[in-house]
């Protein structure tokens, strides 16, 4: 069992070190959780807000004085075999010690993702993100370069796409044919929703408005999907996907095959729900071909005899991601990467009206929103990956509602992400 495995680390005074960047409410949620998880400790958290990093430990209850701030890699190691956290500005140190085992990025960025992890795996370090947008952008490259040091690329459960892997492969180890699979979104979908407009929905939540934004937008959901699309090779239905209104009692007969009624075409494609019935899950719609399981399956209240759907009806963001820490430690265990061909990307819509100079924000901001479609029509349309917008530099004048593409901005090609995109679209 892992978790006796954790506690003879834990006696051993042996834990699993992970060096970590992001400060932020999914950064701190994850220090805190790691402080229950016995064999396992954040020994590094680095922010560019190193206030907010050590804040994050503070509140995780280390005690100021076992808070080490520094950027020296030789400092840092040895706080850290002193029982010490490190917190520090460099999303890069974390790899340089010998003594960290698992790199992560825990932040919506896929351009600290990409700083982190690529030295990471430089520094002959296992990655394993909660971050499924630098998947969505690079994640291809970083698996590719992983691979060729020796080392571990994952992206982590606890978000939807790492959970709706799971389900995936429990559905096929049983035997069924998946035809759709999907989350159900928490939230109407808006996508010229702003941070003004949701500022207090998000207040009443405690959540940041760009974020809060970006969950309405679409833009989460739409990175979520297509980093699913990758893993698994399963399309949308169309650009955008579908995302009817369902509930438990009739998503398996919306996403049936259209010959027996059904929204979908043919199998393996992805889409969401919407509606509070499912809000927060994950869910596969999967066709049974022996009758006697189906008639099993019919009577157990899980289809209607010729489909059935399999439905986690939550997802713990952070706070399950310990255990794709764990496999990957203990048994190697790979929880969700791409597959080698790209499936699906998250193109770059502009929300309002784009004039040459202007700067596209970030997720959730004023300035666009993300919508996926197949990777071959993104590549048709020469269309900027929404991963790489948060920053870009609008050169050619782009209308509100039409795709920016590559040629539309101006990129910083010194930063990571934009040079592992570059890579990545090489290969």
């Amino acid at each position: 069992m892992i978790y006796k495995r954790l506690q003879q680390l834990q006696s051993d005074s042996r834990p699993i070190r992970i060096g970590a960047s992001g400060a932020g409410w999914m950064g701190s949620g994850f220090v805190a959780q790691v402080r229950h998880v016995p064999g396992m400790e954040v020994s590094v958290l680095a922010d560019g807000d190193t206030e907010a990093a050590c804040k994050a430990f503070f509140d995780a209850g280390v005690s100021p004085g076992d808070i080490i701030e520094t950027e020296n890699s030789g400092r840092a190691e040895d706080a850290v075999r002193a029982g010490k956290r490190v917190v520090t500005g460099d999303l890069t140190l974390a790899a340089k010690l010998d003594i960290i085992d698992i790199i992560t990025d825990v932040s919506p960025s896929p351009a600290s993702a990409a700083e982190t992890a690529y030295a990471g795996i430089q520094g002959g370090k296992d990655v394993v993100l909660v971050n499924i947008e630098a998947d969505v952008t690079v994640g291809r490259m970083l698996k590719k370069l992983a691979k060729e040091a020796g080392v571990l690329y994952s992206v982590s459960s606890g978000d939807e796409p790492g959970c709706l892997m799971e389900l995936w492969e429990y559905v096929q180890f049983l035997g069924f044919e998946p035809i759709v699979i999907g989350k159900g979104k928490n939230n109407p979908l808006d996508p010229s929703a702003t941070p003004d407009a949701v500022a207090e929905s998000a207040r009443r939540a405690n959540k940041d408005a760009y974020q809060t934004t970006s969950y309405v937008d679409g833009t989460k959901t739409m990175f979520e999907m297509s980093c699913a699309a990758n893993a698994t090779g399963c399309v949308p239905m169309q650009r955008g996907m579908v995302g009817p209104e369902a509930t438990l009692e009739t998503v398996t007969d919306l996403f049936m095959l259209t010959e027996d009624g059904g929204l979908a075409p043919y199998p393996s494609v992805v889409d969401f729900v919407q509606g509070k019935a499912m809000a927060g899950g994950v869910f596969v719609v999967c066709r049974v071909h022996d009758a006697r399981i189906a008639d099993d399956l019919k009577y157990l209240k899980v289809g209607n005899g010729k489909y059935s759907t399999f439905f986690r009806p939550y997802h713990l963001w952070f706070i399950e991601a310990p255990i794709s820490f764990a496999q990957a430690y203990f048994h190697r265990k790979v929880t969700l990467a791409p597959l080698d061909k790209p499936i699906a990307e998250n193109m770059t819509f502009a929300k309002r009206n784009l004039r040459p100079g202007d700067t596209l924000d970030d997720f959730g901001g004023y300035t666009f929103h993300g919508v996926m479609d197949r990777a071959e029509m993104a590549k048709r349309l020469n269309a900027l990956p929404v991963g790489l917008a948060p920053g870009a530099r609008i050169i050619r004048s782009v209308a509100r509602g039409e795709i920016v593409t590559w040629a539309d901005v101006e990129l910083d090609e010194t930063c990571a992400v934009v040079r592992l995109r570059r890579m990545q679209d090489a290969l």
